[in-house]
């Protein structure tokens, strides 16, 4: 068994690595960033290496400094986890040269895997379906027009060195085609340095189906059965389960054994994935699911596998690496019960997914079904890295079981002031047609509407606010902040929406037991369905913030780059009055109306966080 392990990754998956290497008796080794200085992982590994700045082009992705720090803390081997350098051949053979021991399959089955139009051809000389398409050398317009018309629309442009949705075009019609080619070429050669493309049947009820397999260097190679992950937003993976619902015995049998086939053809080592696309008008049938890709590494899913299975993947990589046979055959290997896992994003549903970064003040995310994360609270959401706060991981006897034992996790989700997607993981979950397993790839942008969460309080919501004030007043023997409480009387407080600049009348008998919330010295912070609602302490009499009220918010954490305003200006409506940098974009800050600058709270090059007060305008009399 491996000794030492260097973990060449960070939050969740470096923890996961590690956890398991711990229970192993293996010392491990963790790299980290400026922004990662006093991560999880780096507190958790035995020892840690500064690899360099915080963009990954900088520290994560510099494969030298990496190697460095594994010949100097005295490392046997090295585990890419996923992303980052975990699917780059060039990183493994230089692991290898330099004489580590590389977690993960040969440099060379990573390579035969890289580009998806070798990889078809390969996979359908091994007798693994293929979708319907063209993968030729001619790529001129001519001919992949002339293909494209003969495959029958819709197509799929896809770039032969793409992933993750880029350089990828639907065509519906035959006079678009030339003009979605041109598109995708040019994105193609942006992203990846190569804009050859390939041609797809674009499946019109598309399921996202994928087999988990492993091999070892015995020639022995497995699968561990598959996985849906259909339900996706911008080709990103959002919710995951295993097994595939619908999926009868016949077809299983069918799909894994060609996933088995996928591995064997490129002498596969360690843990991969074979993705297929499957249409499912008809349900899962064998002969209507087509091999799409290999990804040569552990997939974030991978608990779901585990919890159905009962296995470690993390221990059988470190066992394969190691030069041991896979731990069990073929027929040892059985499917027990439902698992579902939803990824937990920092970010804002309500305001079109963006970002949300900052310091996890208040950070609860239950402890009854697993939780796999790399953040505690008081920890950090870095703007560098993807924003991933955790997987959610519910098993059940059954997939109802699972689904619902999931959804009582996301609707518990605490997360405070960092925003979250957990209602809206908890909407998609709960939604009618995913009970039902009526999946579809498009199932997110089709209901986007409907999932995202309105944010609004109803008076449940308010009620519980009025008895998180209470019960701290109680405590704190401080009644300041309580507006309108009178003592032998009903007690009814006066609190203002962080957003809505109103005041509410909050009635404790309102309130909801199925919420819970905390108060500090300016706010009241409730949480309901996944949820946070936030209202403002304020002294009678007072104004809250808002757009209404001529106030400019922050939309996001950023940074201000100038201030074209000083206090007391005249202005014109839609005069800029400042510009806020967040997330590599600018947003110009705008007068709502004619008035005067009656507050301004920031200075260029100053940090704020979402929904500060910028600067405020009185309209004119």
């Amino acid at each position: 068994m491996i000794t030492s392990l260097l973990i060449a990754n960070r939050g969740e998956i470096a923890c996961r690595v590690i956890r398991t290497a711990r229970e192993l008796g293996v010392r491990t080794v963790a790299v980290y960033s400026d922004a990662d200085a006093k991560a999880m992982h780096v507190r958790m590994a035995d020892e840690a290496v500064h690899i360099g700045p915080s963009p990954a082009r900088e520290s994560y992705l510099v494969g030298e400094r990496i190697i460095a720090a594994a010949k100097e803390t005295g490392a046997e081997a090295i585990h890419p986890g996923y992303g980052f350098l975990s699917e780059n051949a060039d990183f493994a053979e230089a692991v290898i040269d330099a004489g580590l021991i590389w977690v993960g399959p040969k440099p060379a089955s990573i390579r035969a895997m890289g580009l998806k139009d070798a990889a078809k051809k390969l996979m359908s000389a091994a007798g693994v379906p293929v979708t319907p398409g063209y993968l030729g050398e001619d790529q001129s317009p001519d001919r992949l027009q002339a293909e494209a018309d003969a495959i029958g629309y819709p197509v799929l442009i896809k770039a032969v060195a793409g992933g993750g949705g880029k350089g990828m075009r639907r065509v519906d019609a035959a006079a678009d085609f030339l003009d979605a080619l041109d598109s995708c070429k040019r994105e193609a050669a942006s992203s990846f340095g190569d804009d050859r493309v390939l041609l797809e049947k674009y499946i019109l009820s598309p399921r996202h189906i994928e087999v988990q397999v492993f091999g070892d260097a015995h020639g022995n190679v497995v699968h561990l059965f598959e996985r849906d992950c259909s339900l996706q937003r911008r080709h990103q993976k959002v919710i995951e389960e295993a097994p595939a619902p619908g999926m009868d015995e016949a077809t299983r049998e069918a799909v894994c054994g060609a996933a088995v086939r996928a591995a064997q053809a490129v002498d596969y080592e360690g843990a991969g994935t074979i993705e297929f696309i499957a249409d499912a008008s008809e349900g899962l049938r064998a002969d209507r699911i087509w091999f799409m890709e290999m990804n040569t590494r552990l997939q974030v899913e991978h608990p779901v596998t585990e919890e159905i299975t009962g296995q470690d993947l993390v221990e059988w990589q470190l066992r394969v690496a190691s030069g041991e046979p896979l731990p069990l055959s073929q027929d040892e290997l059985v499917i027990d019960g439902h698992a579902v896992e939803a990824r937990l994003y920092a970010e804002d549903p309500a305001r079109g997914f963006l970002p949300s970064t900052g310091v996890l003040e208040h950070f609860d995310l239950g402890e009854s079904e697993r939780i796999e994360t790399g953040v505690e609270e008081g920890d950090a959401i870095s703007p560098f890295y993807d924003p991933m706060i955790a997987k959610l991981i519910a098993w059940g006897e059954d997939r109802d079981e699972a689904i619902d034992r999931l959804a009582e996790v996301l609707e518990g989700v605490e997360v405070w002031p960092v925003r979250t997607n957990a209602g809206f993981l908890a909407n998609a979950l709960l939604d009618e047609e995913f009970i039902e397993a009526r999946l579809d790839t498009g199932f997110i942008e089709r209901k986007l509407d409907e999932l995202v969460p309105t944010g609004e309080a109803d008076d449940s919501i308010r009620g519980a606010a009025a008895v998180v004030a209470l019960a701290q007043a109680e405590a704190d023997q401080d009644f300041s902040g309580l507006a309108g409480f009178r003592l032998n009387a009903a007690p009814r407080f006066r609190v203002a929406l962080g957003q809505g600049g109103t005041f509410v009348e909050a009635d404790p008998a309102n309130a909801s037991e199925l919420v819970s919330g905390f108060r500090d010295e300016e706010r009241i912070v409730i949480f309901h369905e996944g949820e946070a609602h936030e209202f403002a302490l304020a002294a009678r009499g007072s104004v809250g913030a808002s757009a209404g009220s001529g106030a400019l918010l922050a939309p996001m954490p950023g940074k201000v780059t100038s201030v074209e305003v000083s206090f007391g200006e005249s202005v014109t409506k839609g005069q800029r009055l400042l510009t806020l940098e967040a997330m590599k974009m600018e947003h110009a800050m705008l007068a709502p109306f004619d008035g005067r600058v009656t507050e301004l709270n920031v200075a260029a090059g100053q940090q704020v966080q979402v929904d500060a007060v910028l600067a405020k305008v009185e309209a004119n009399a």
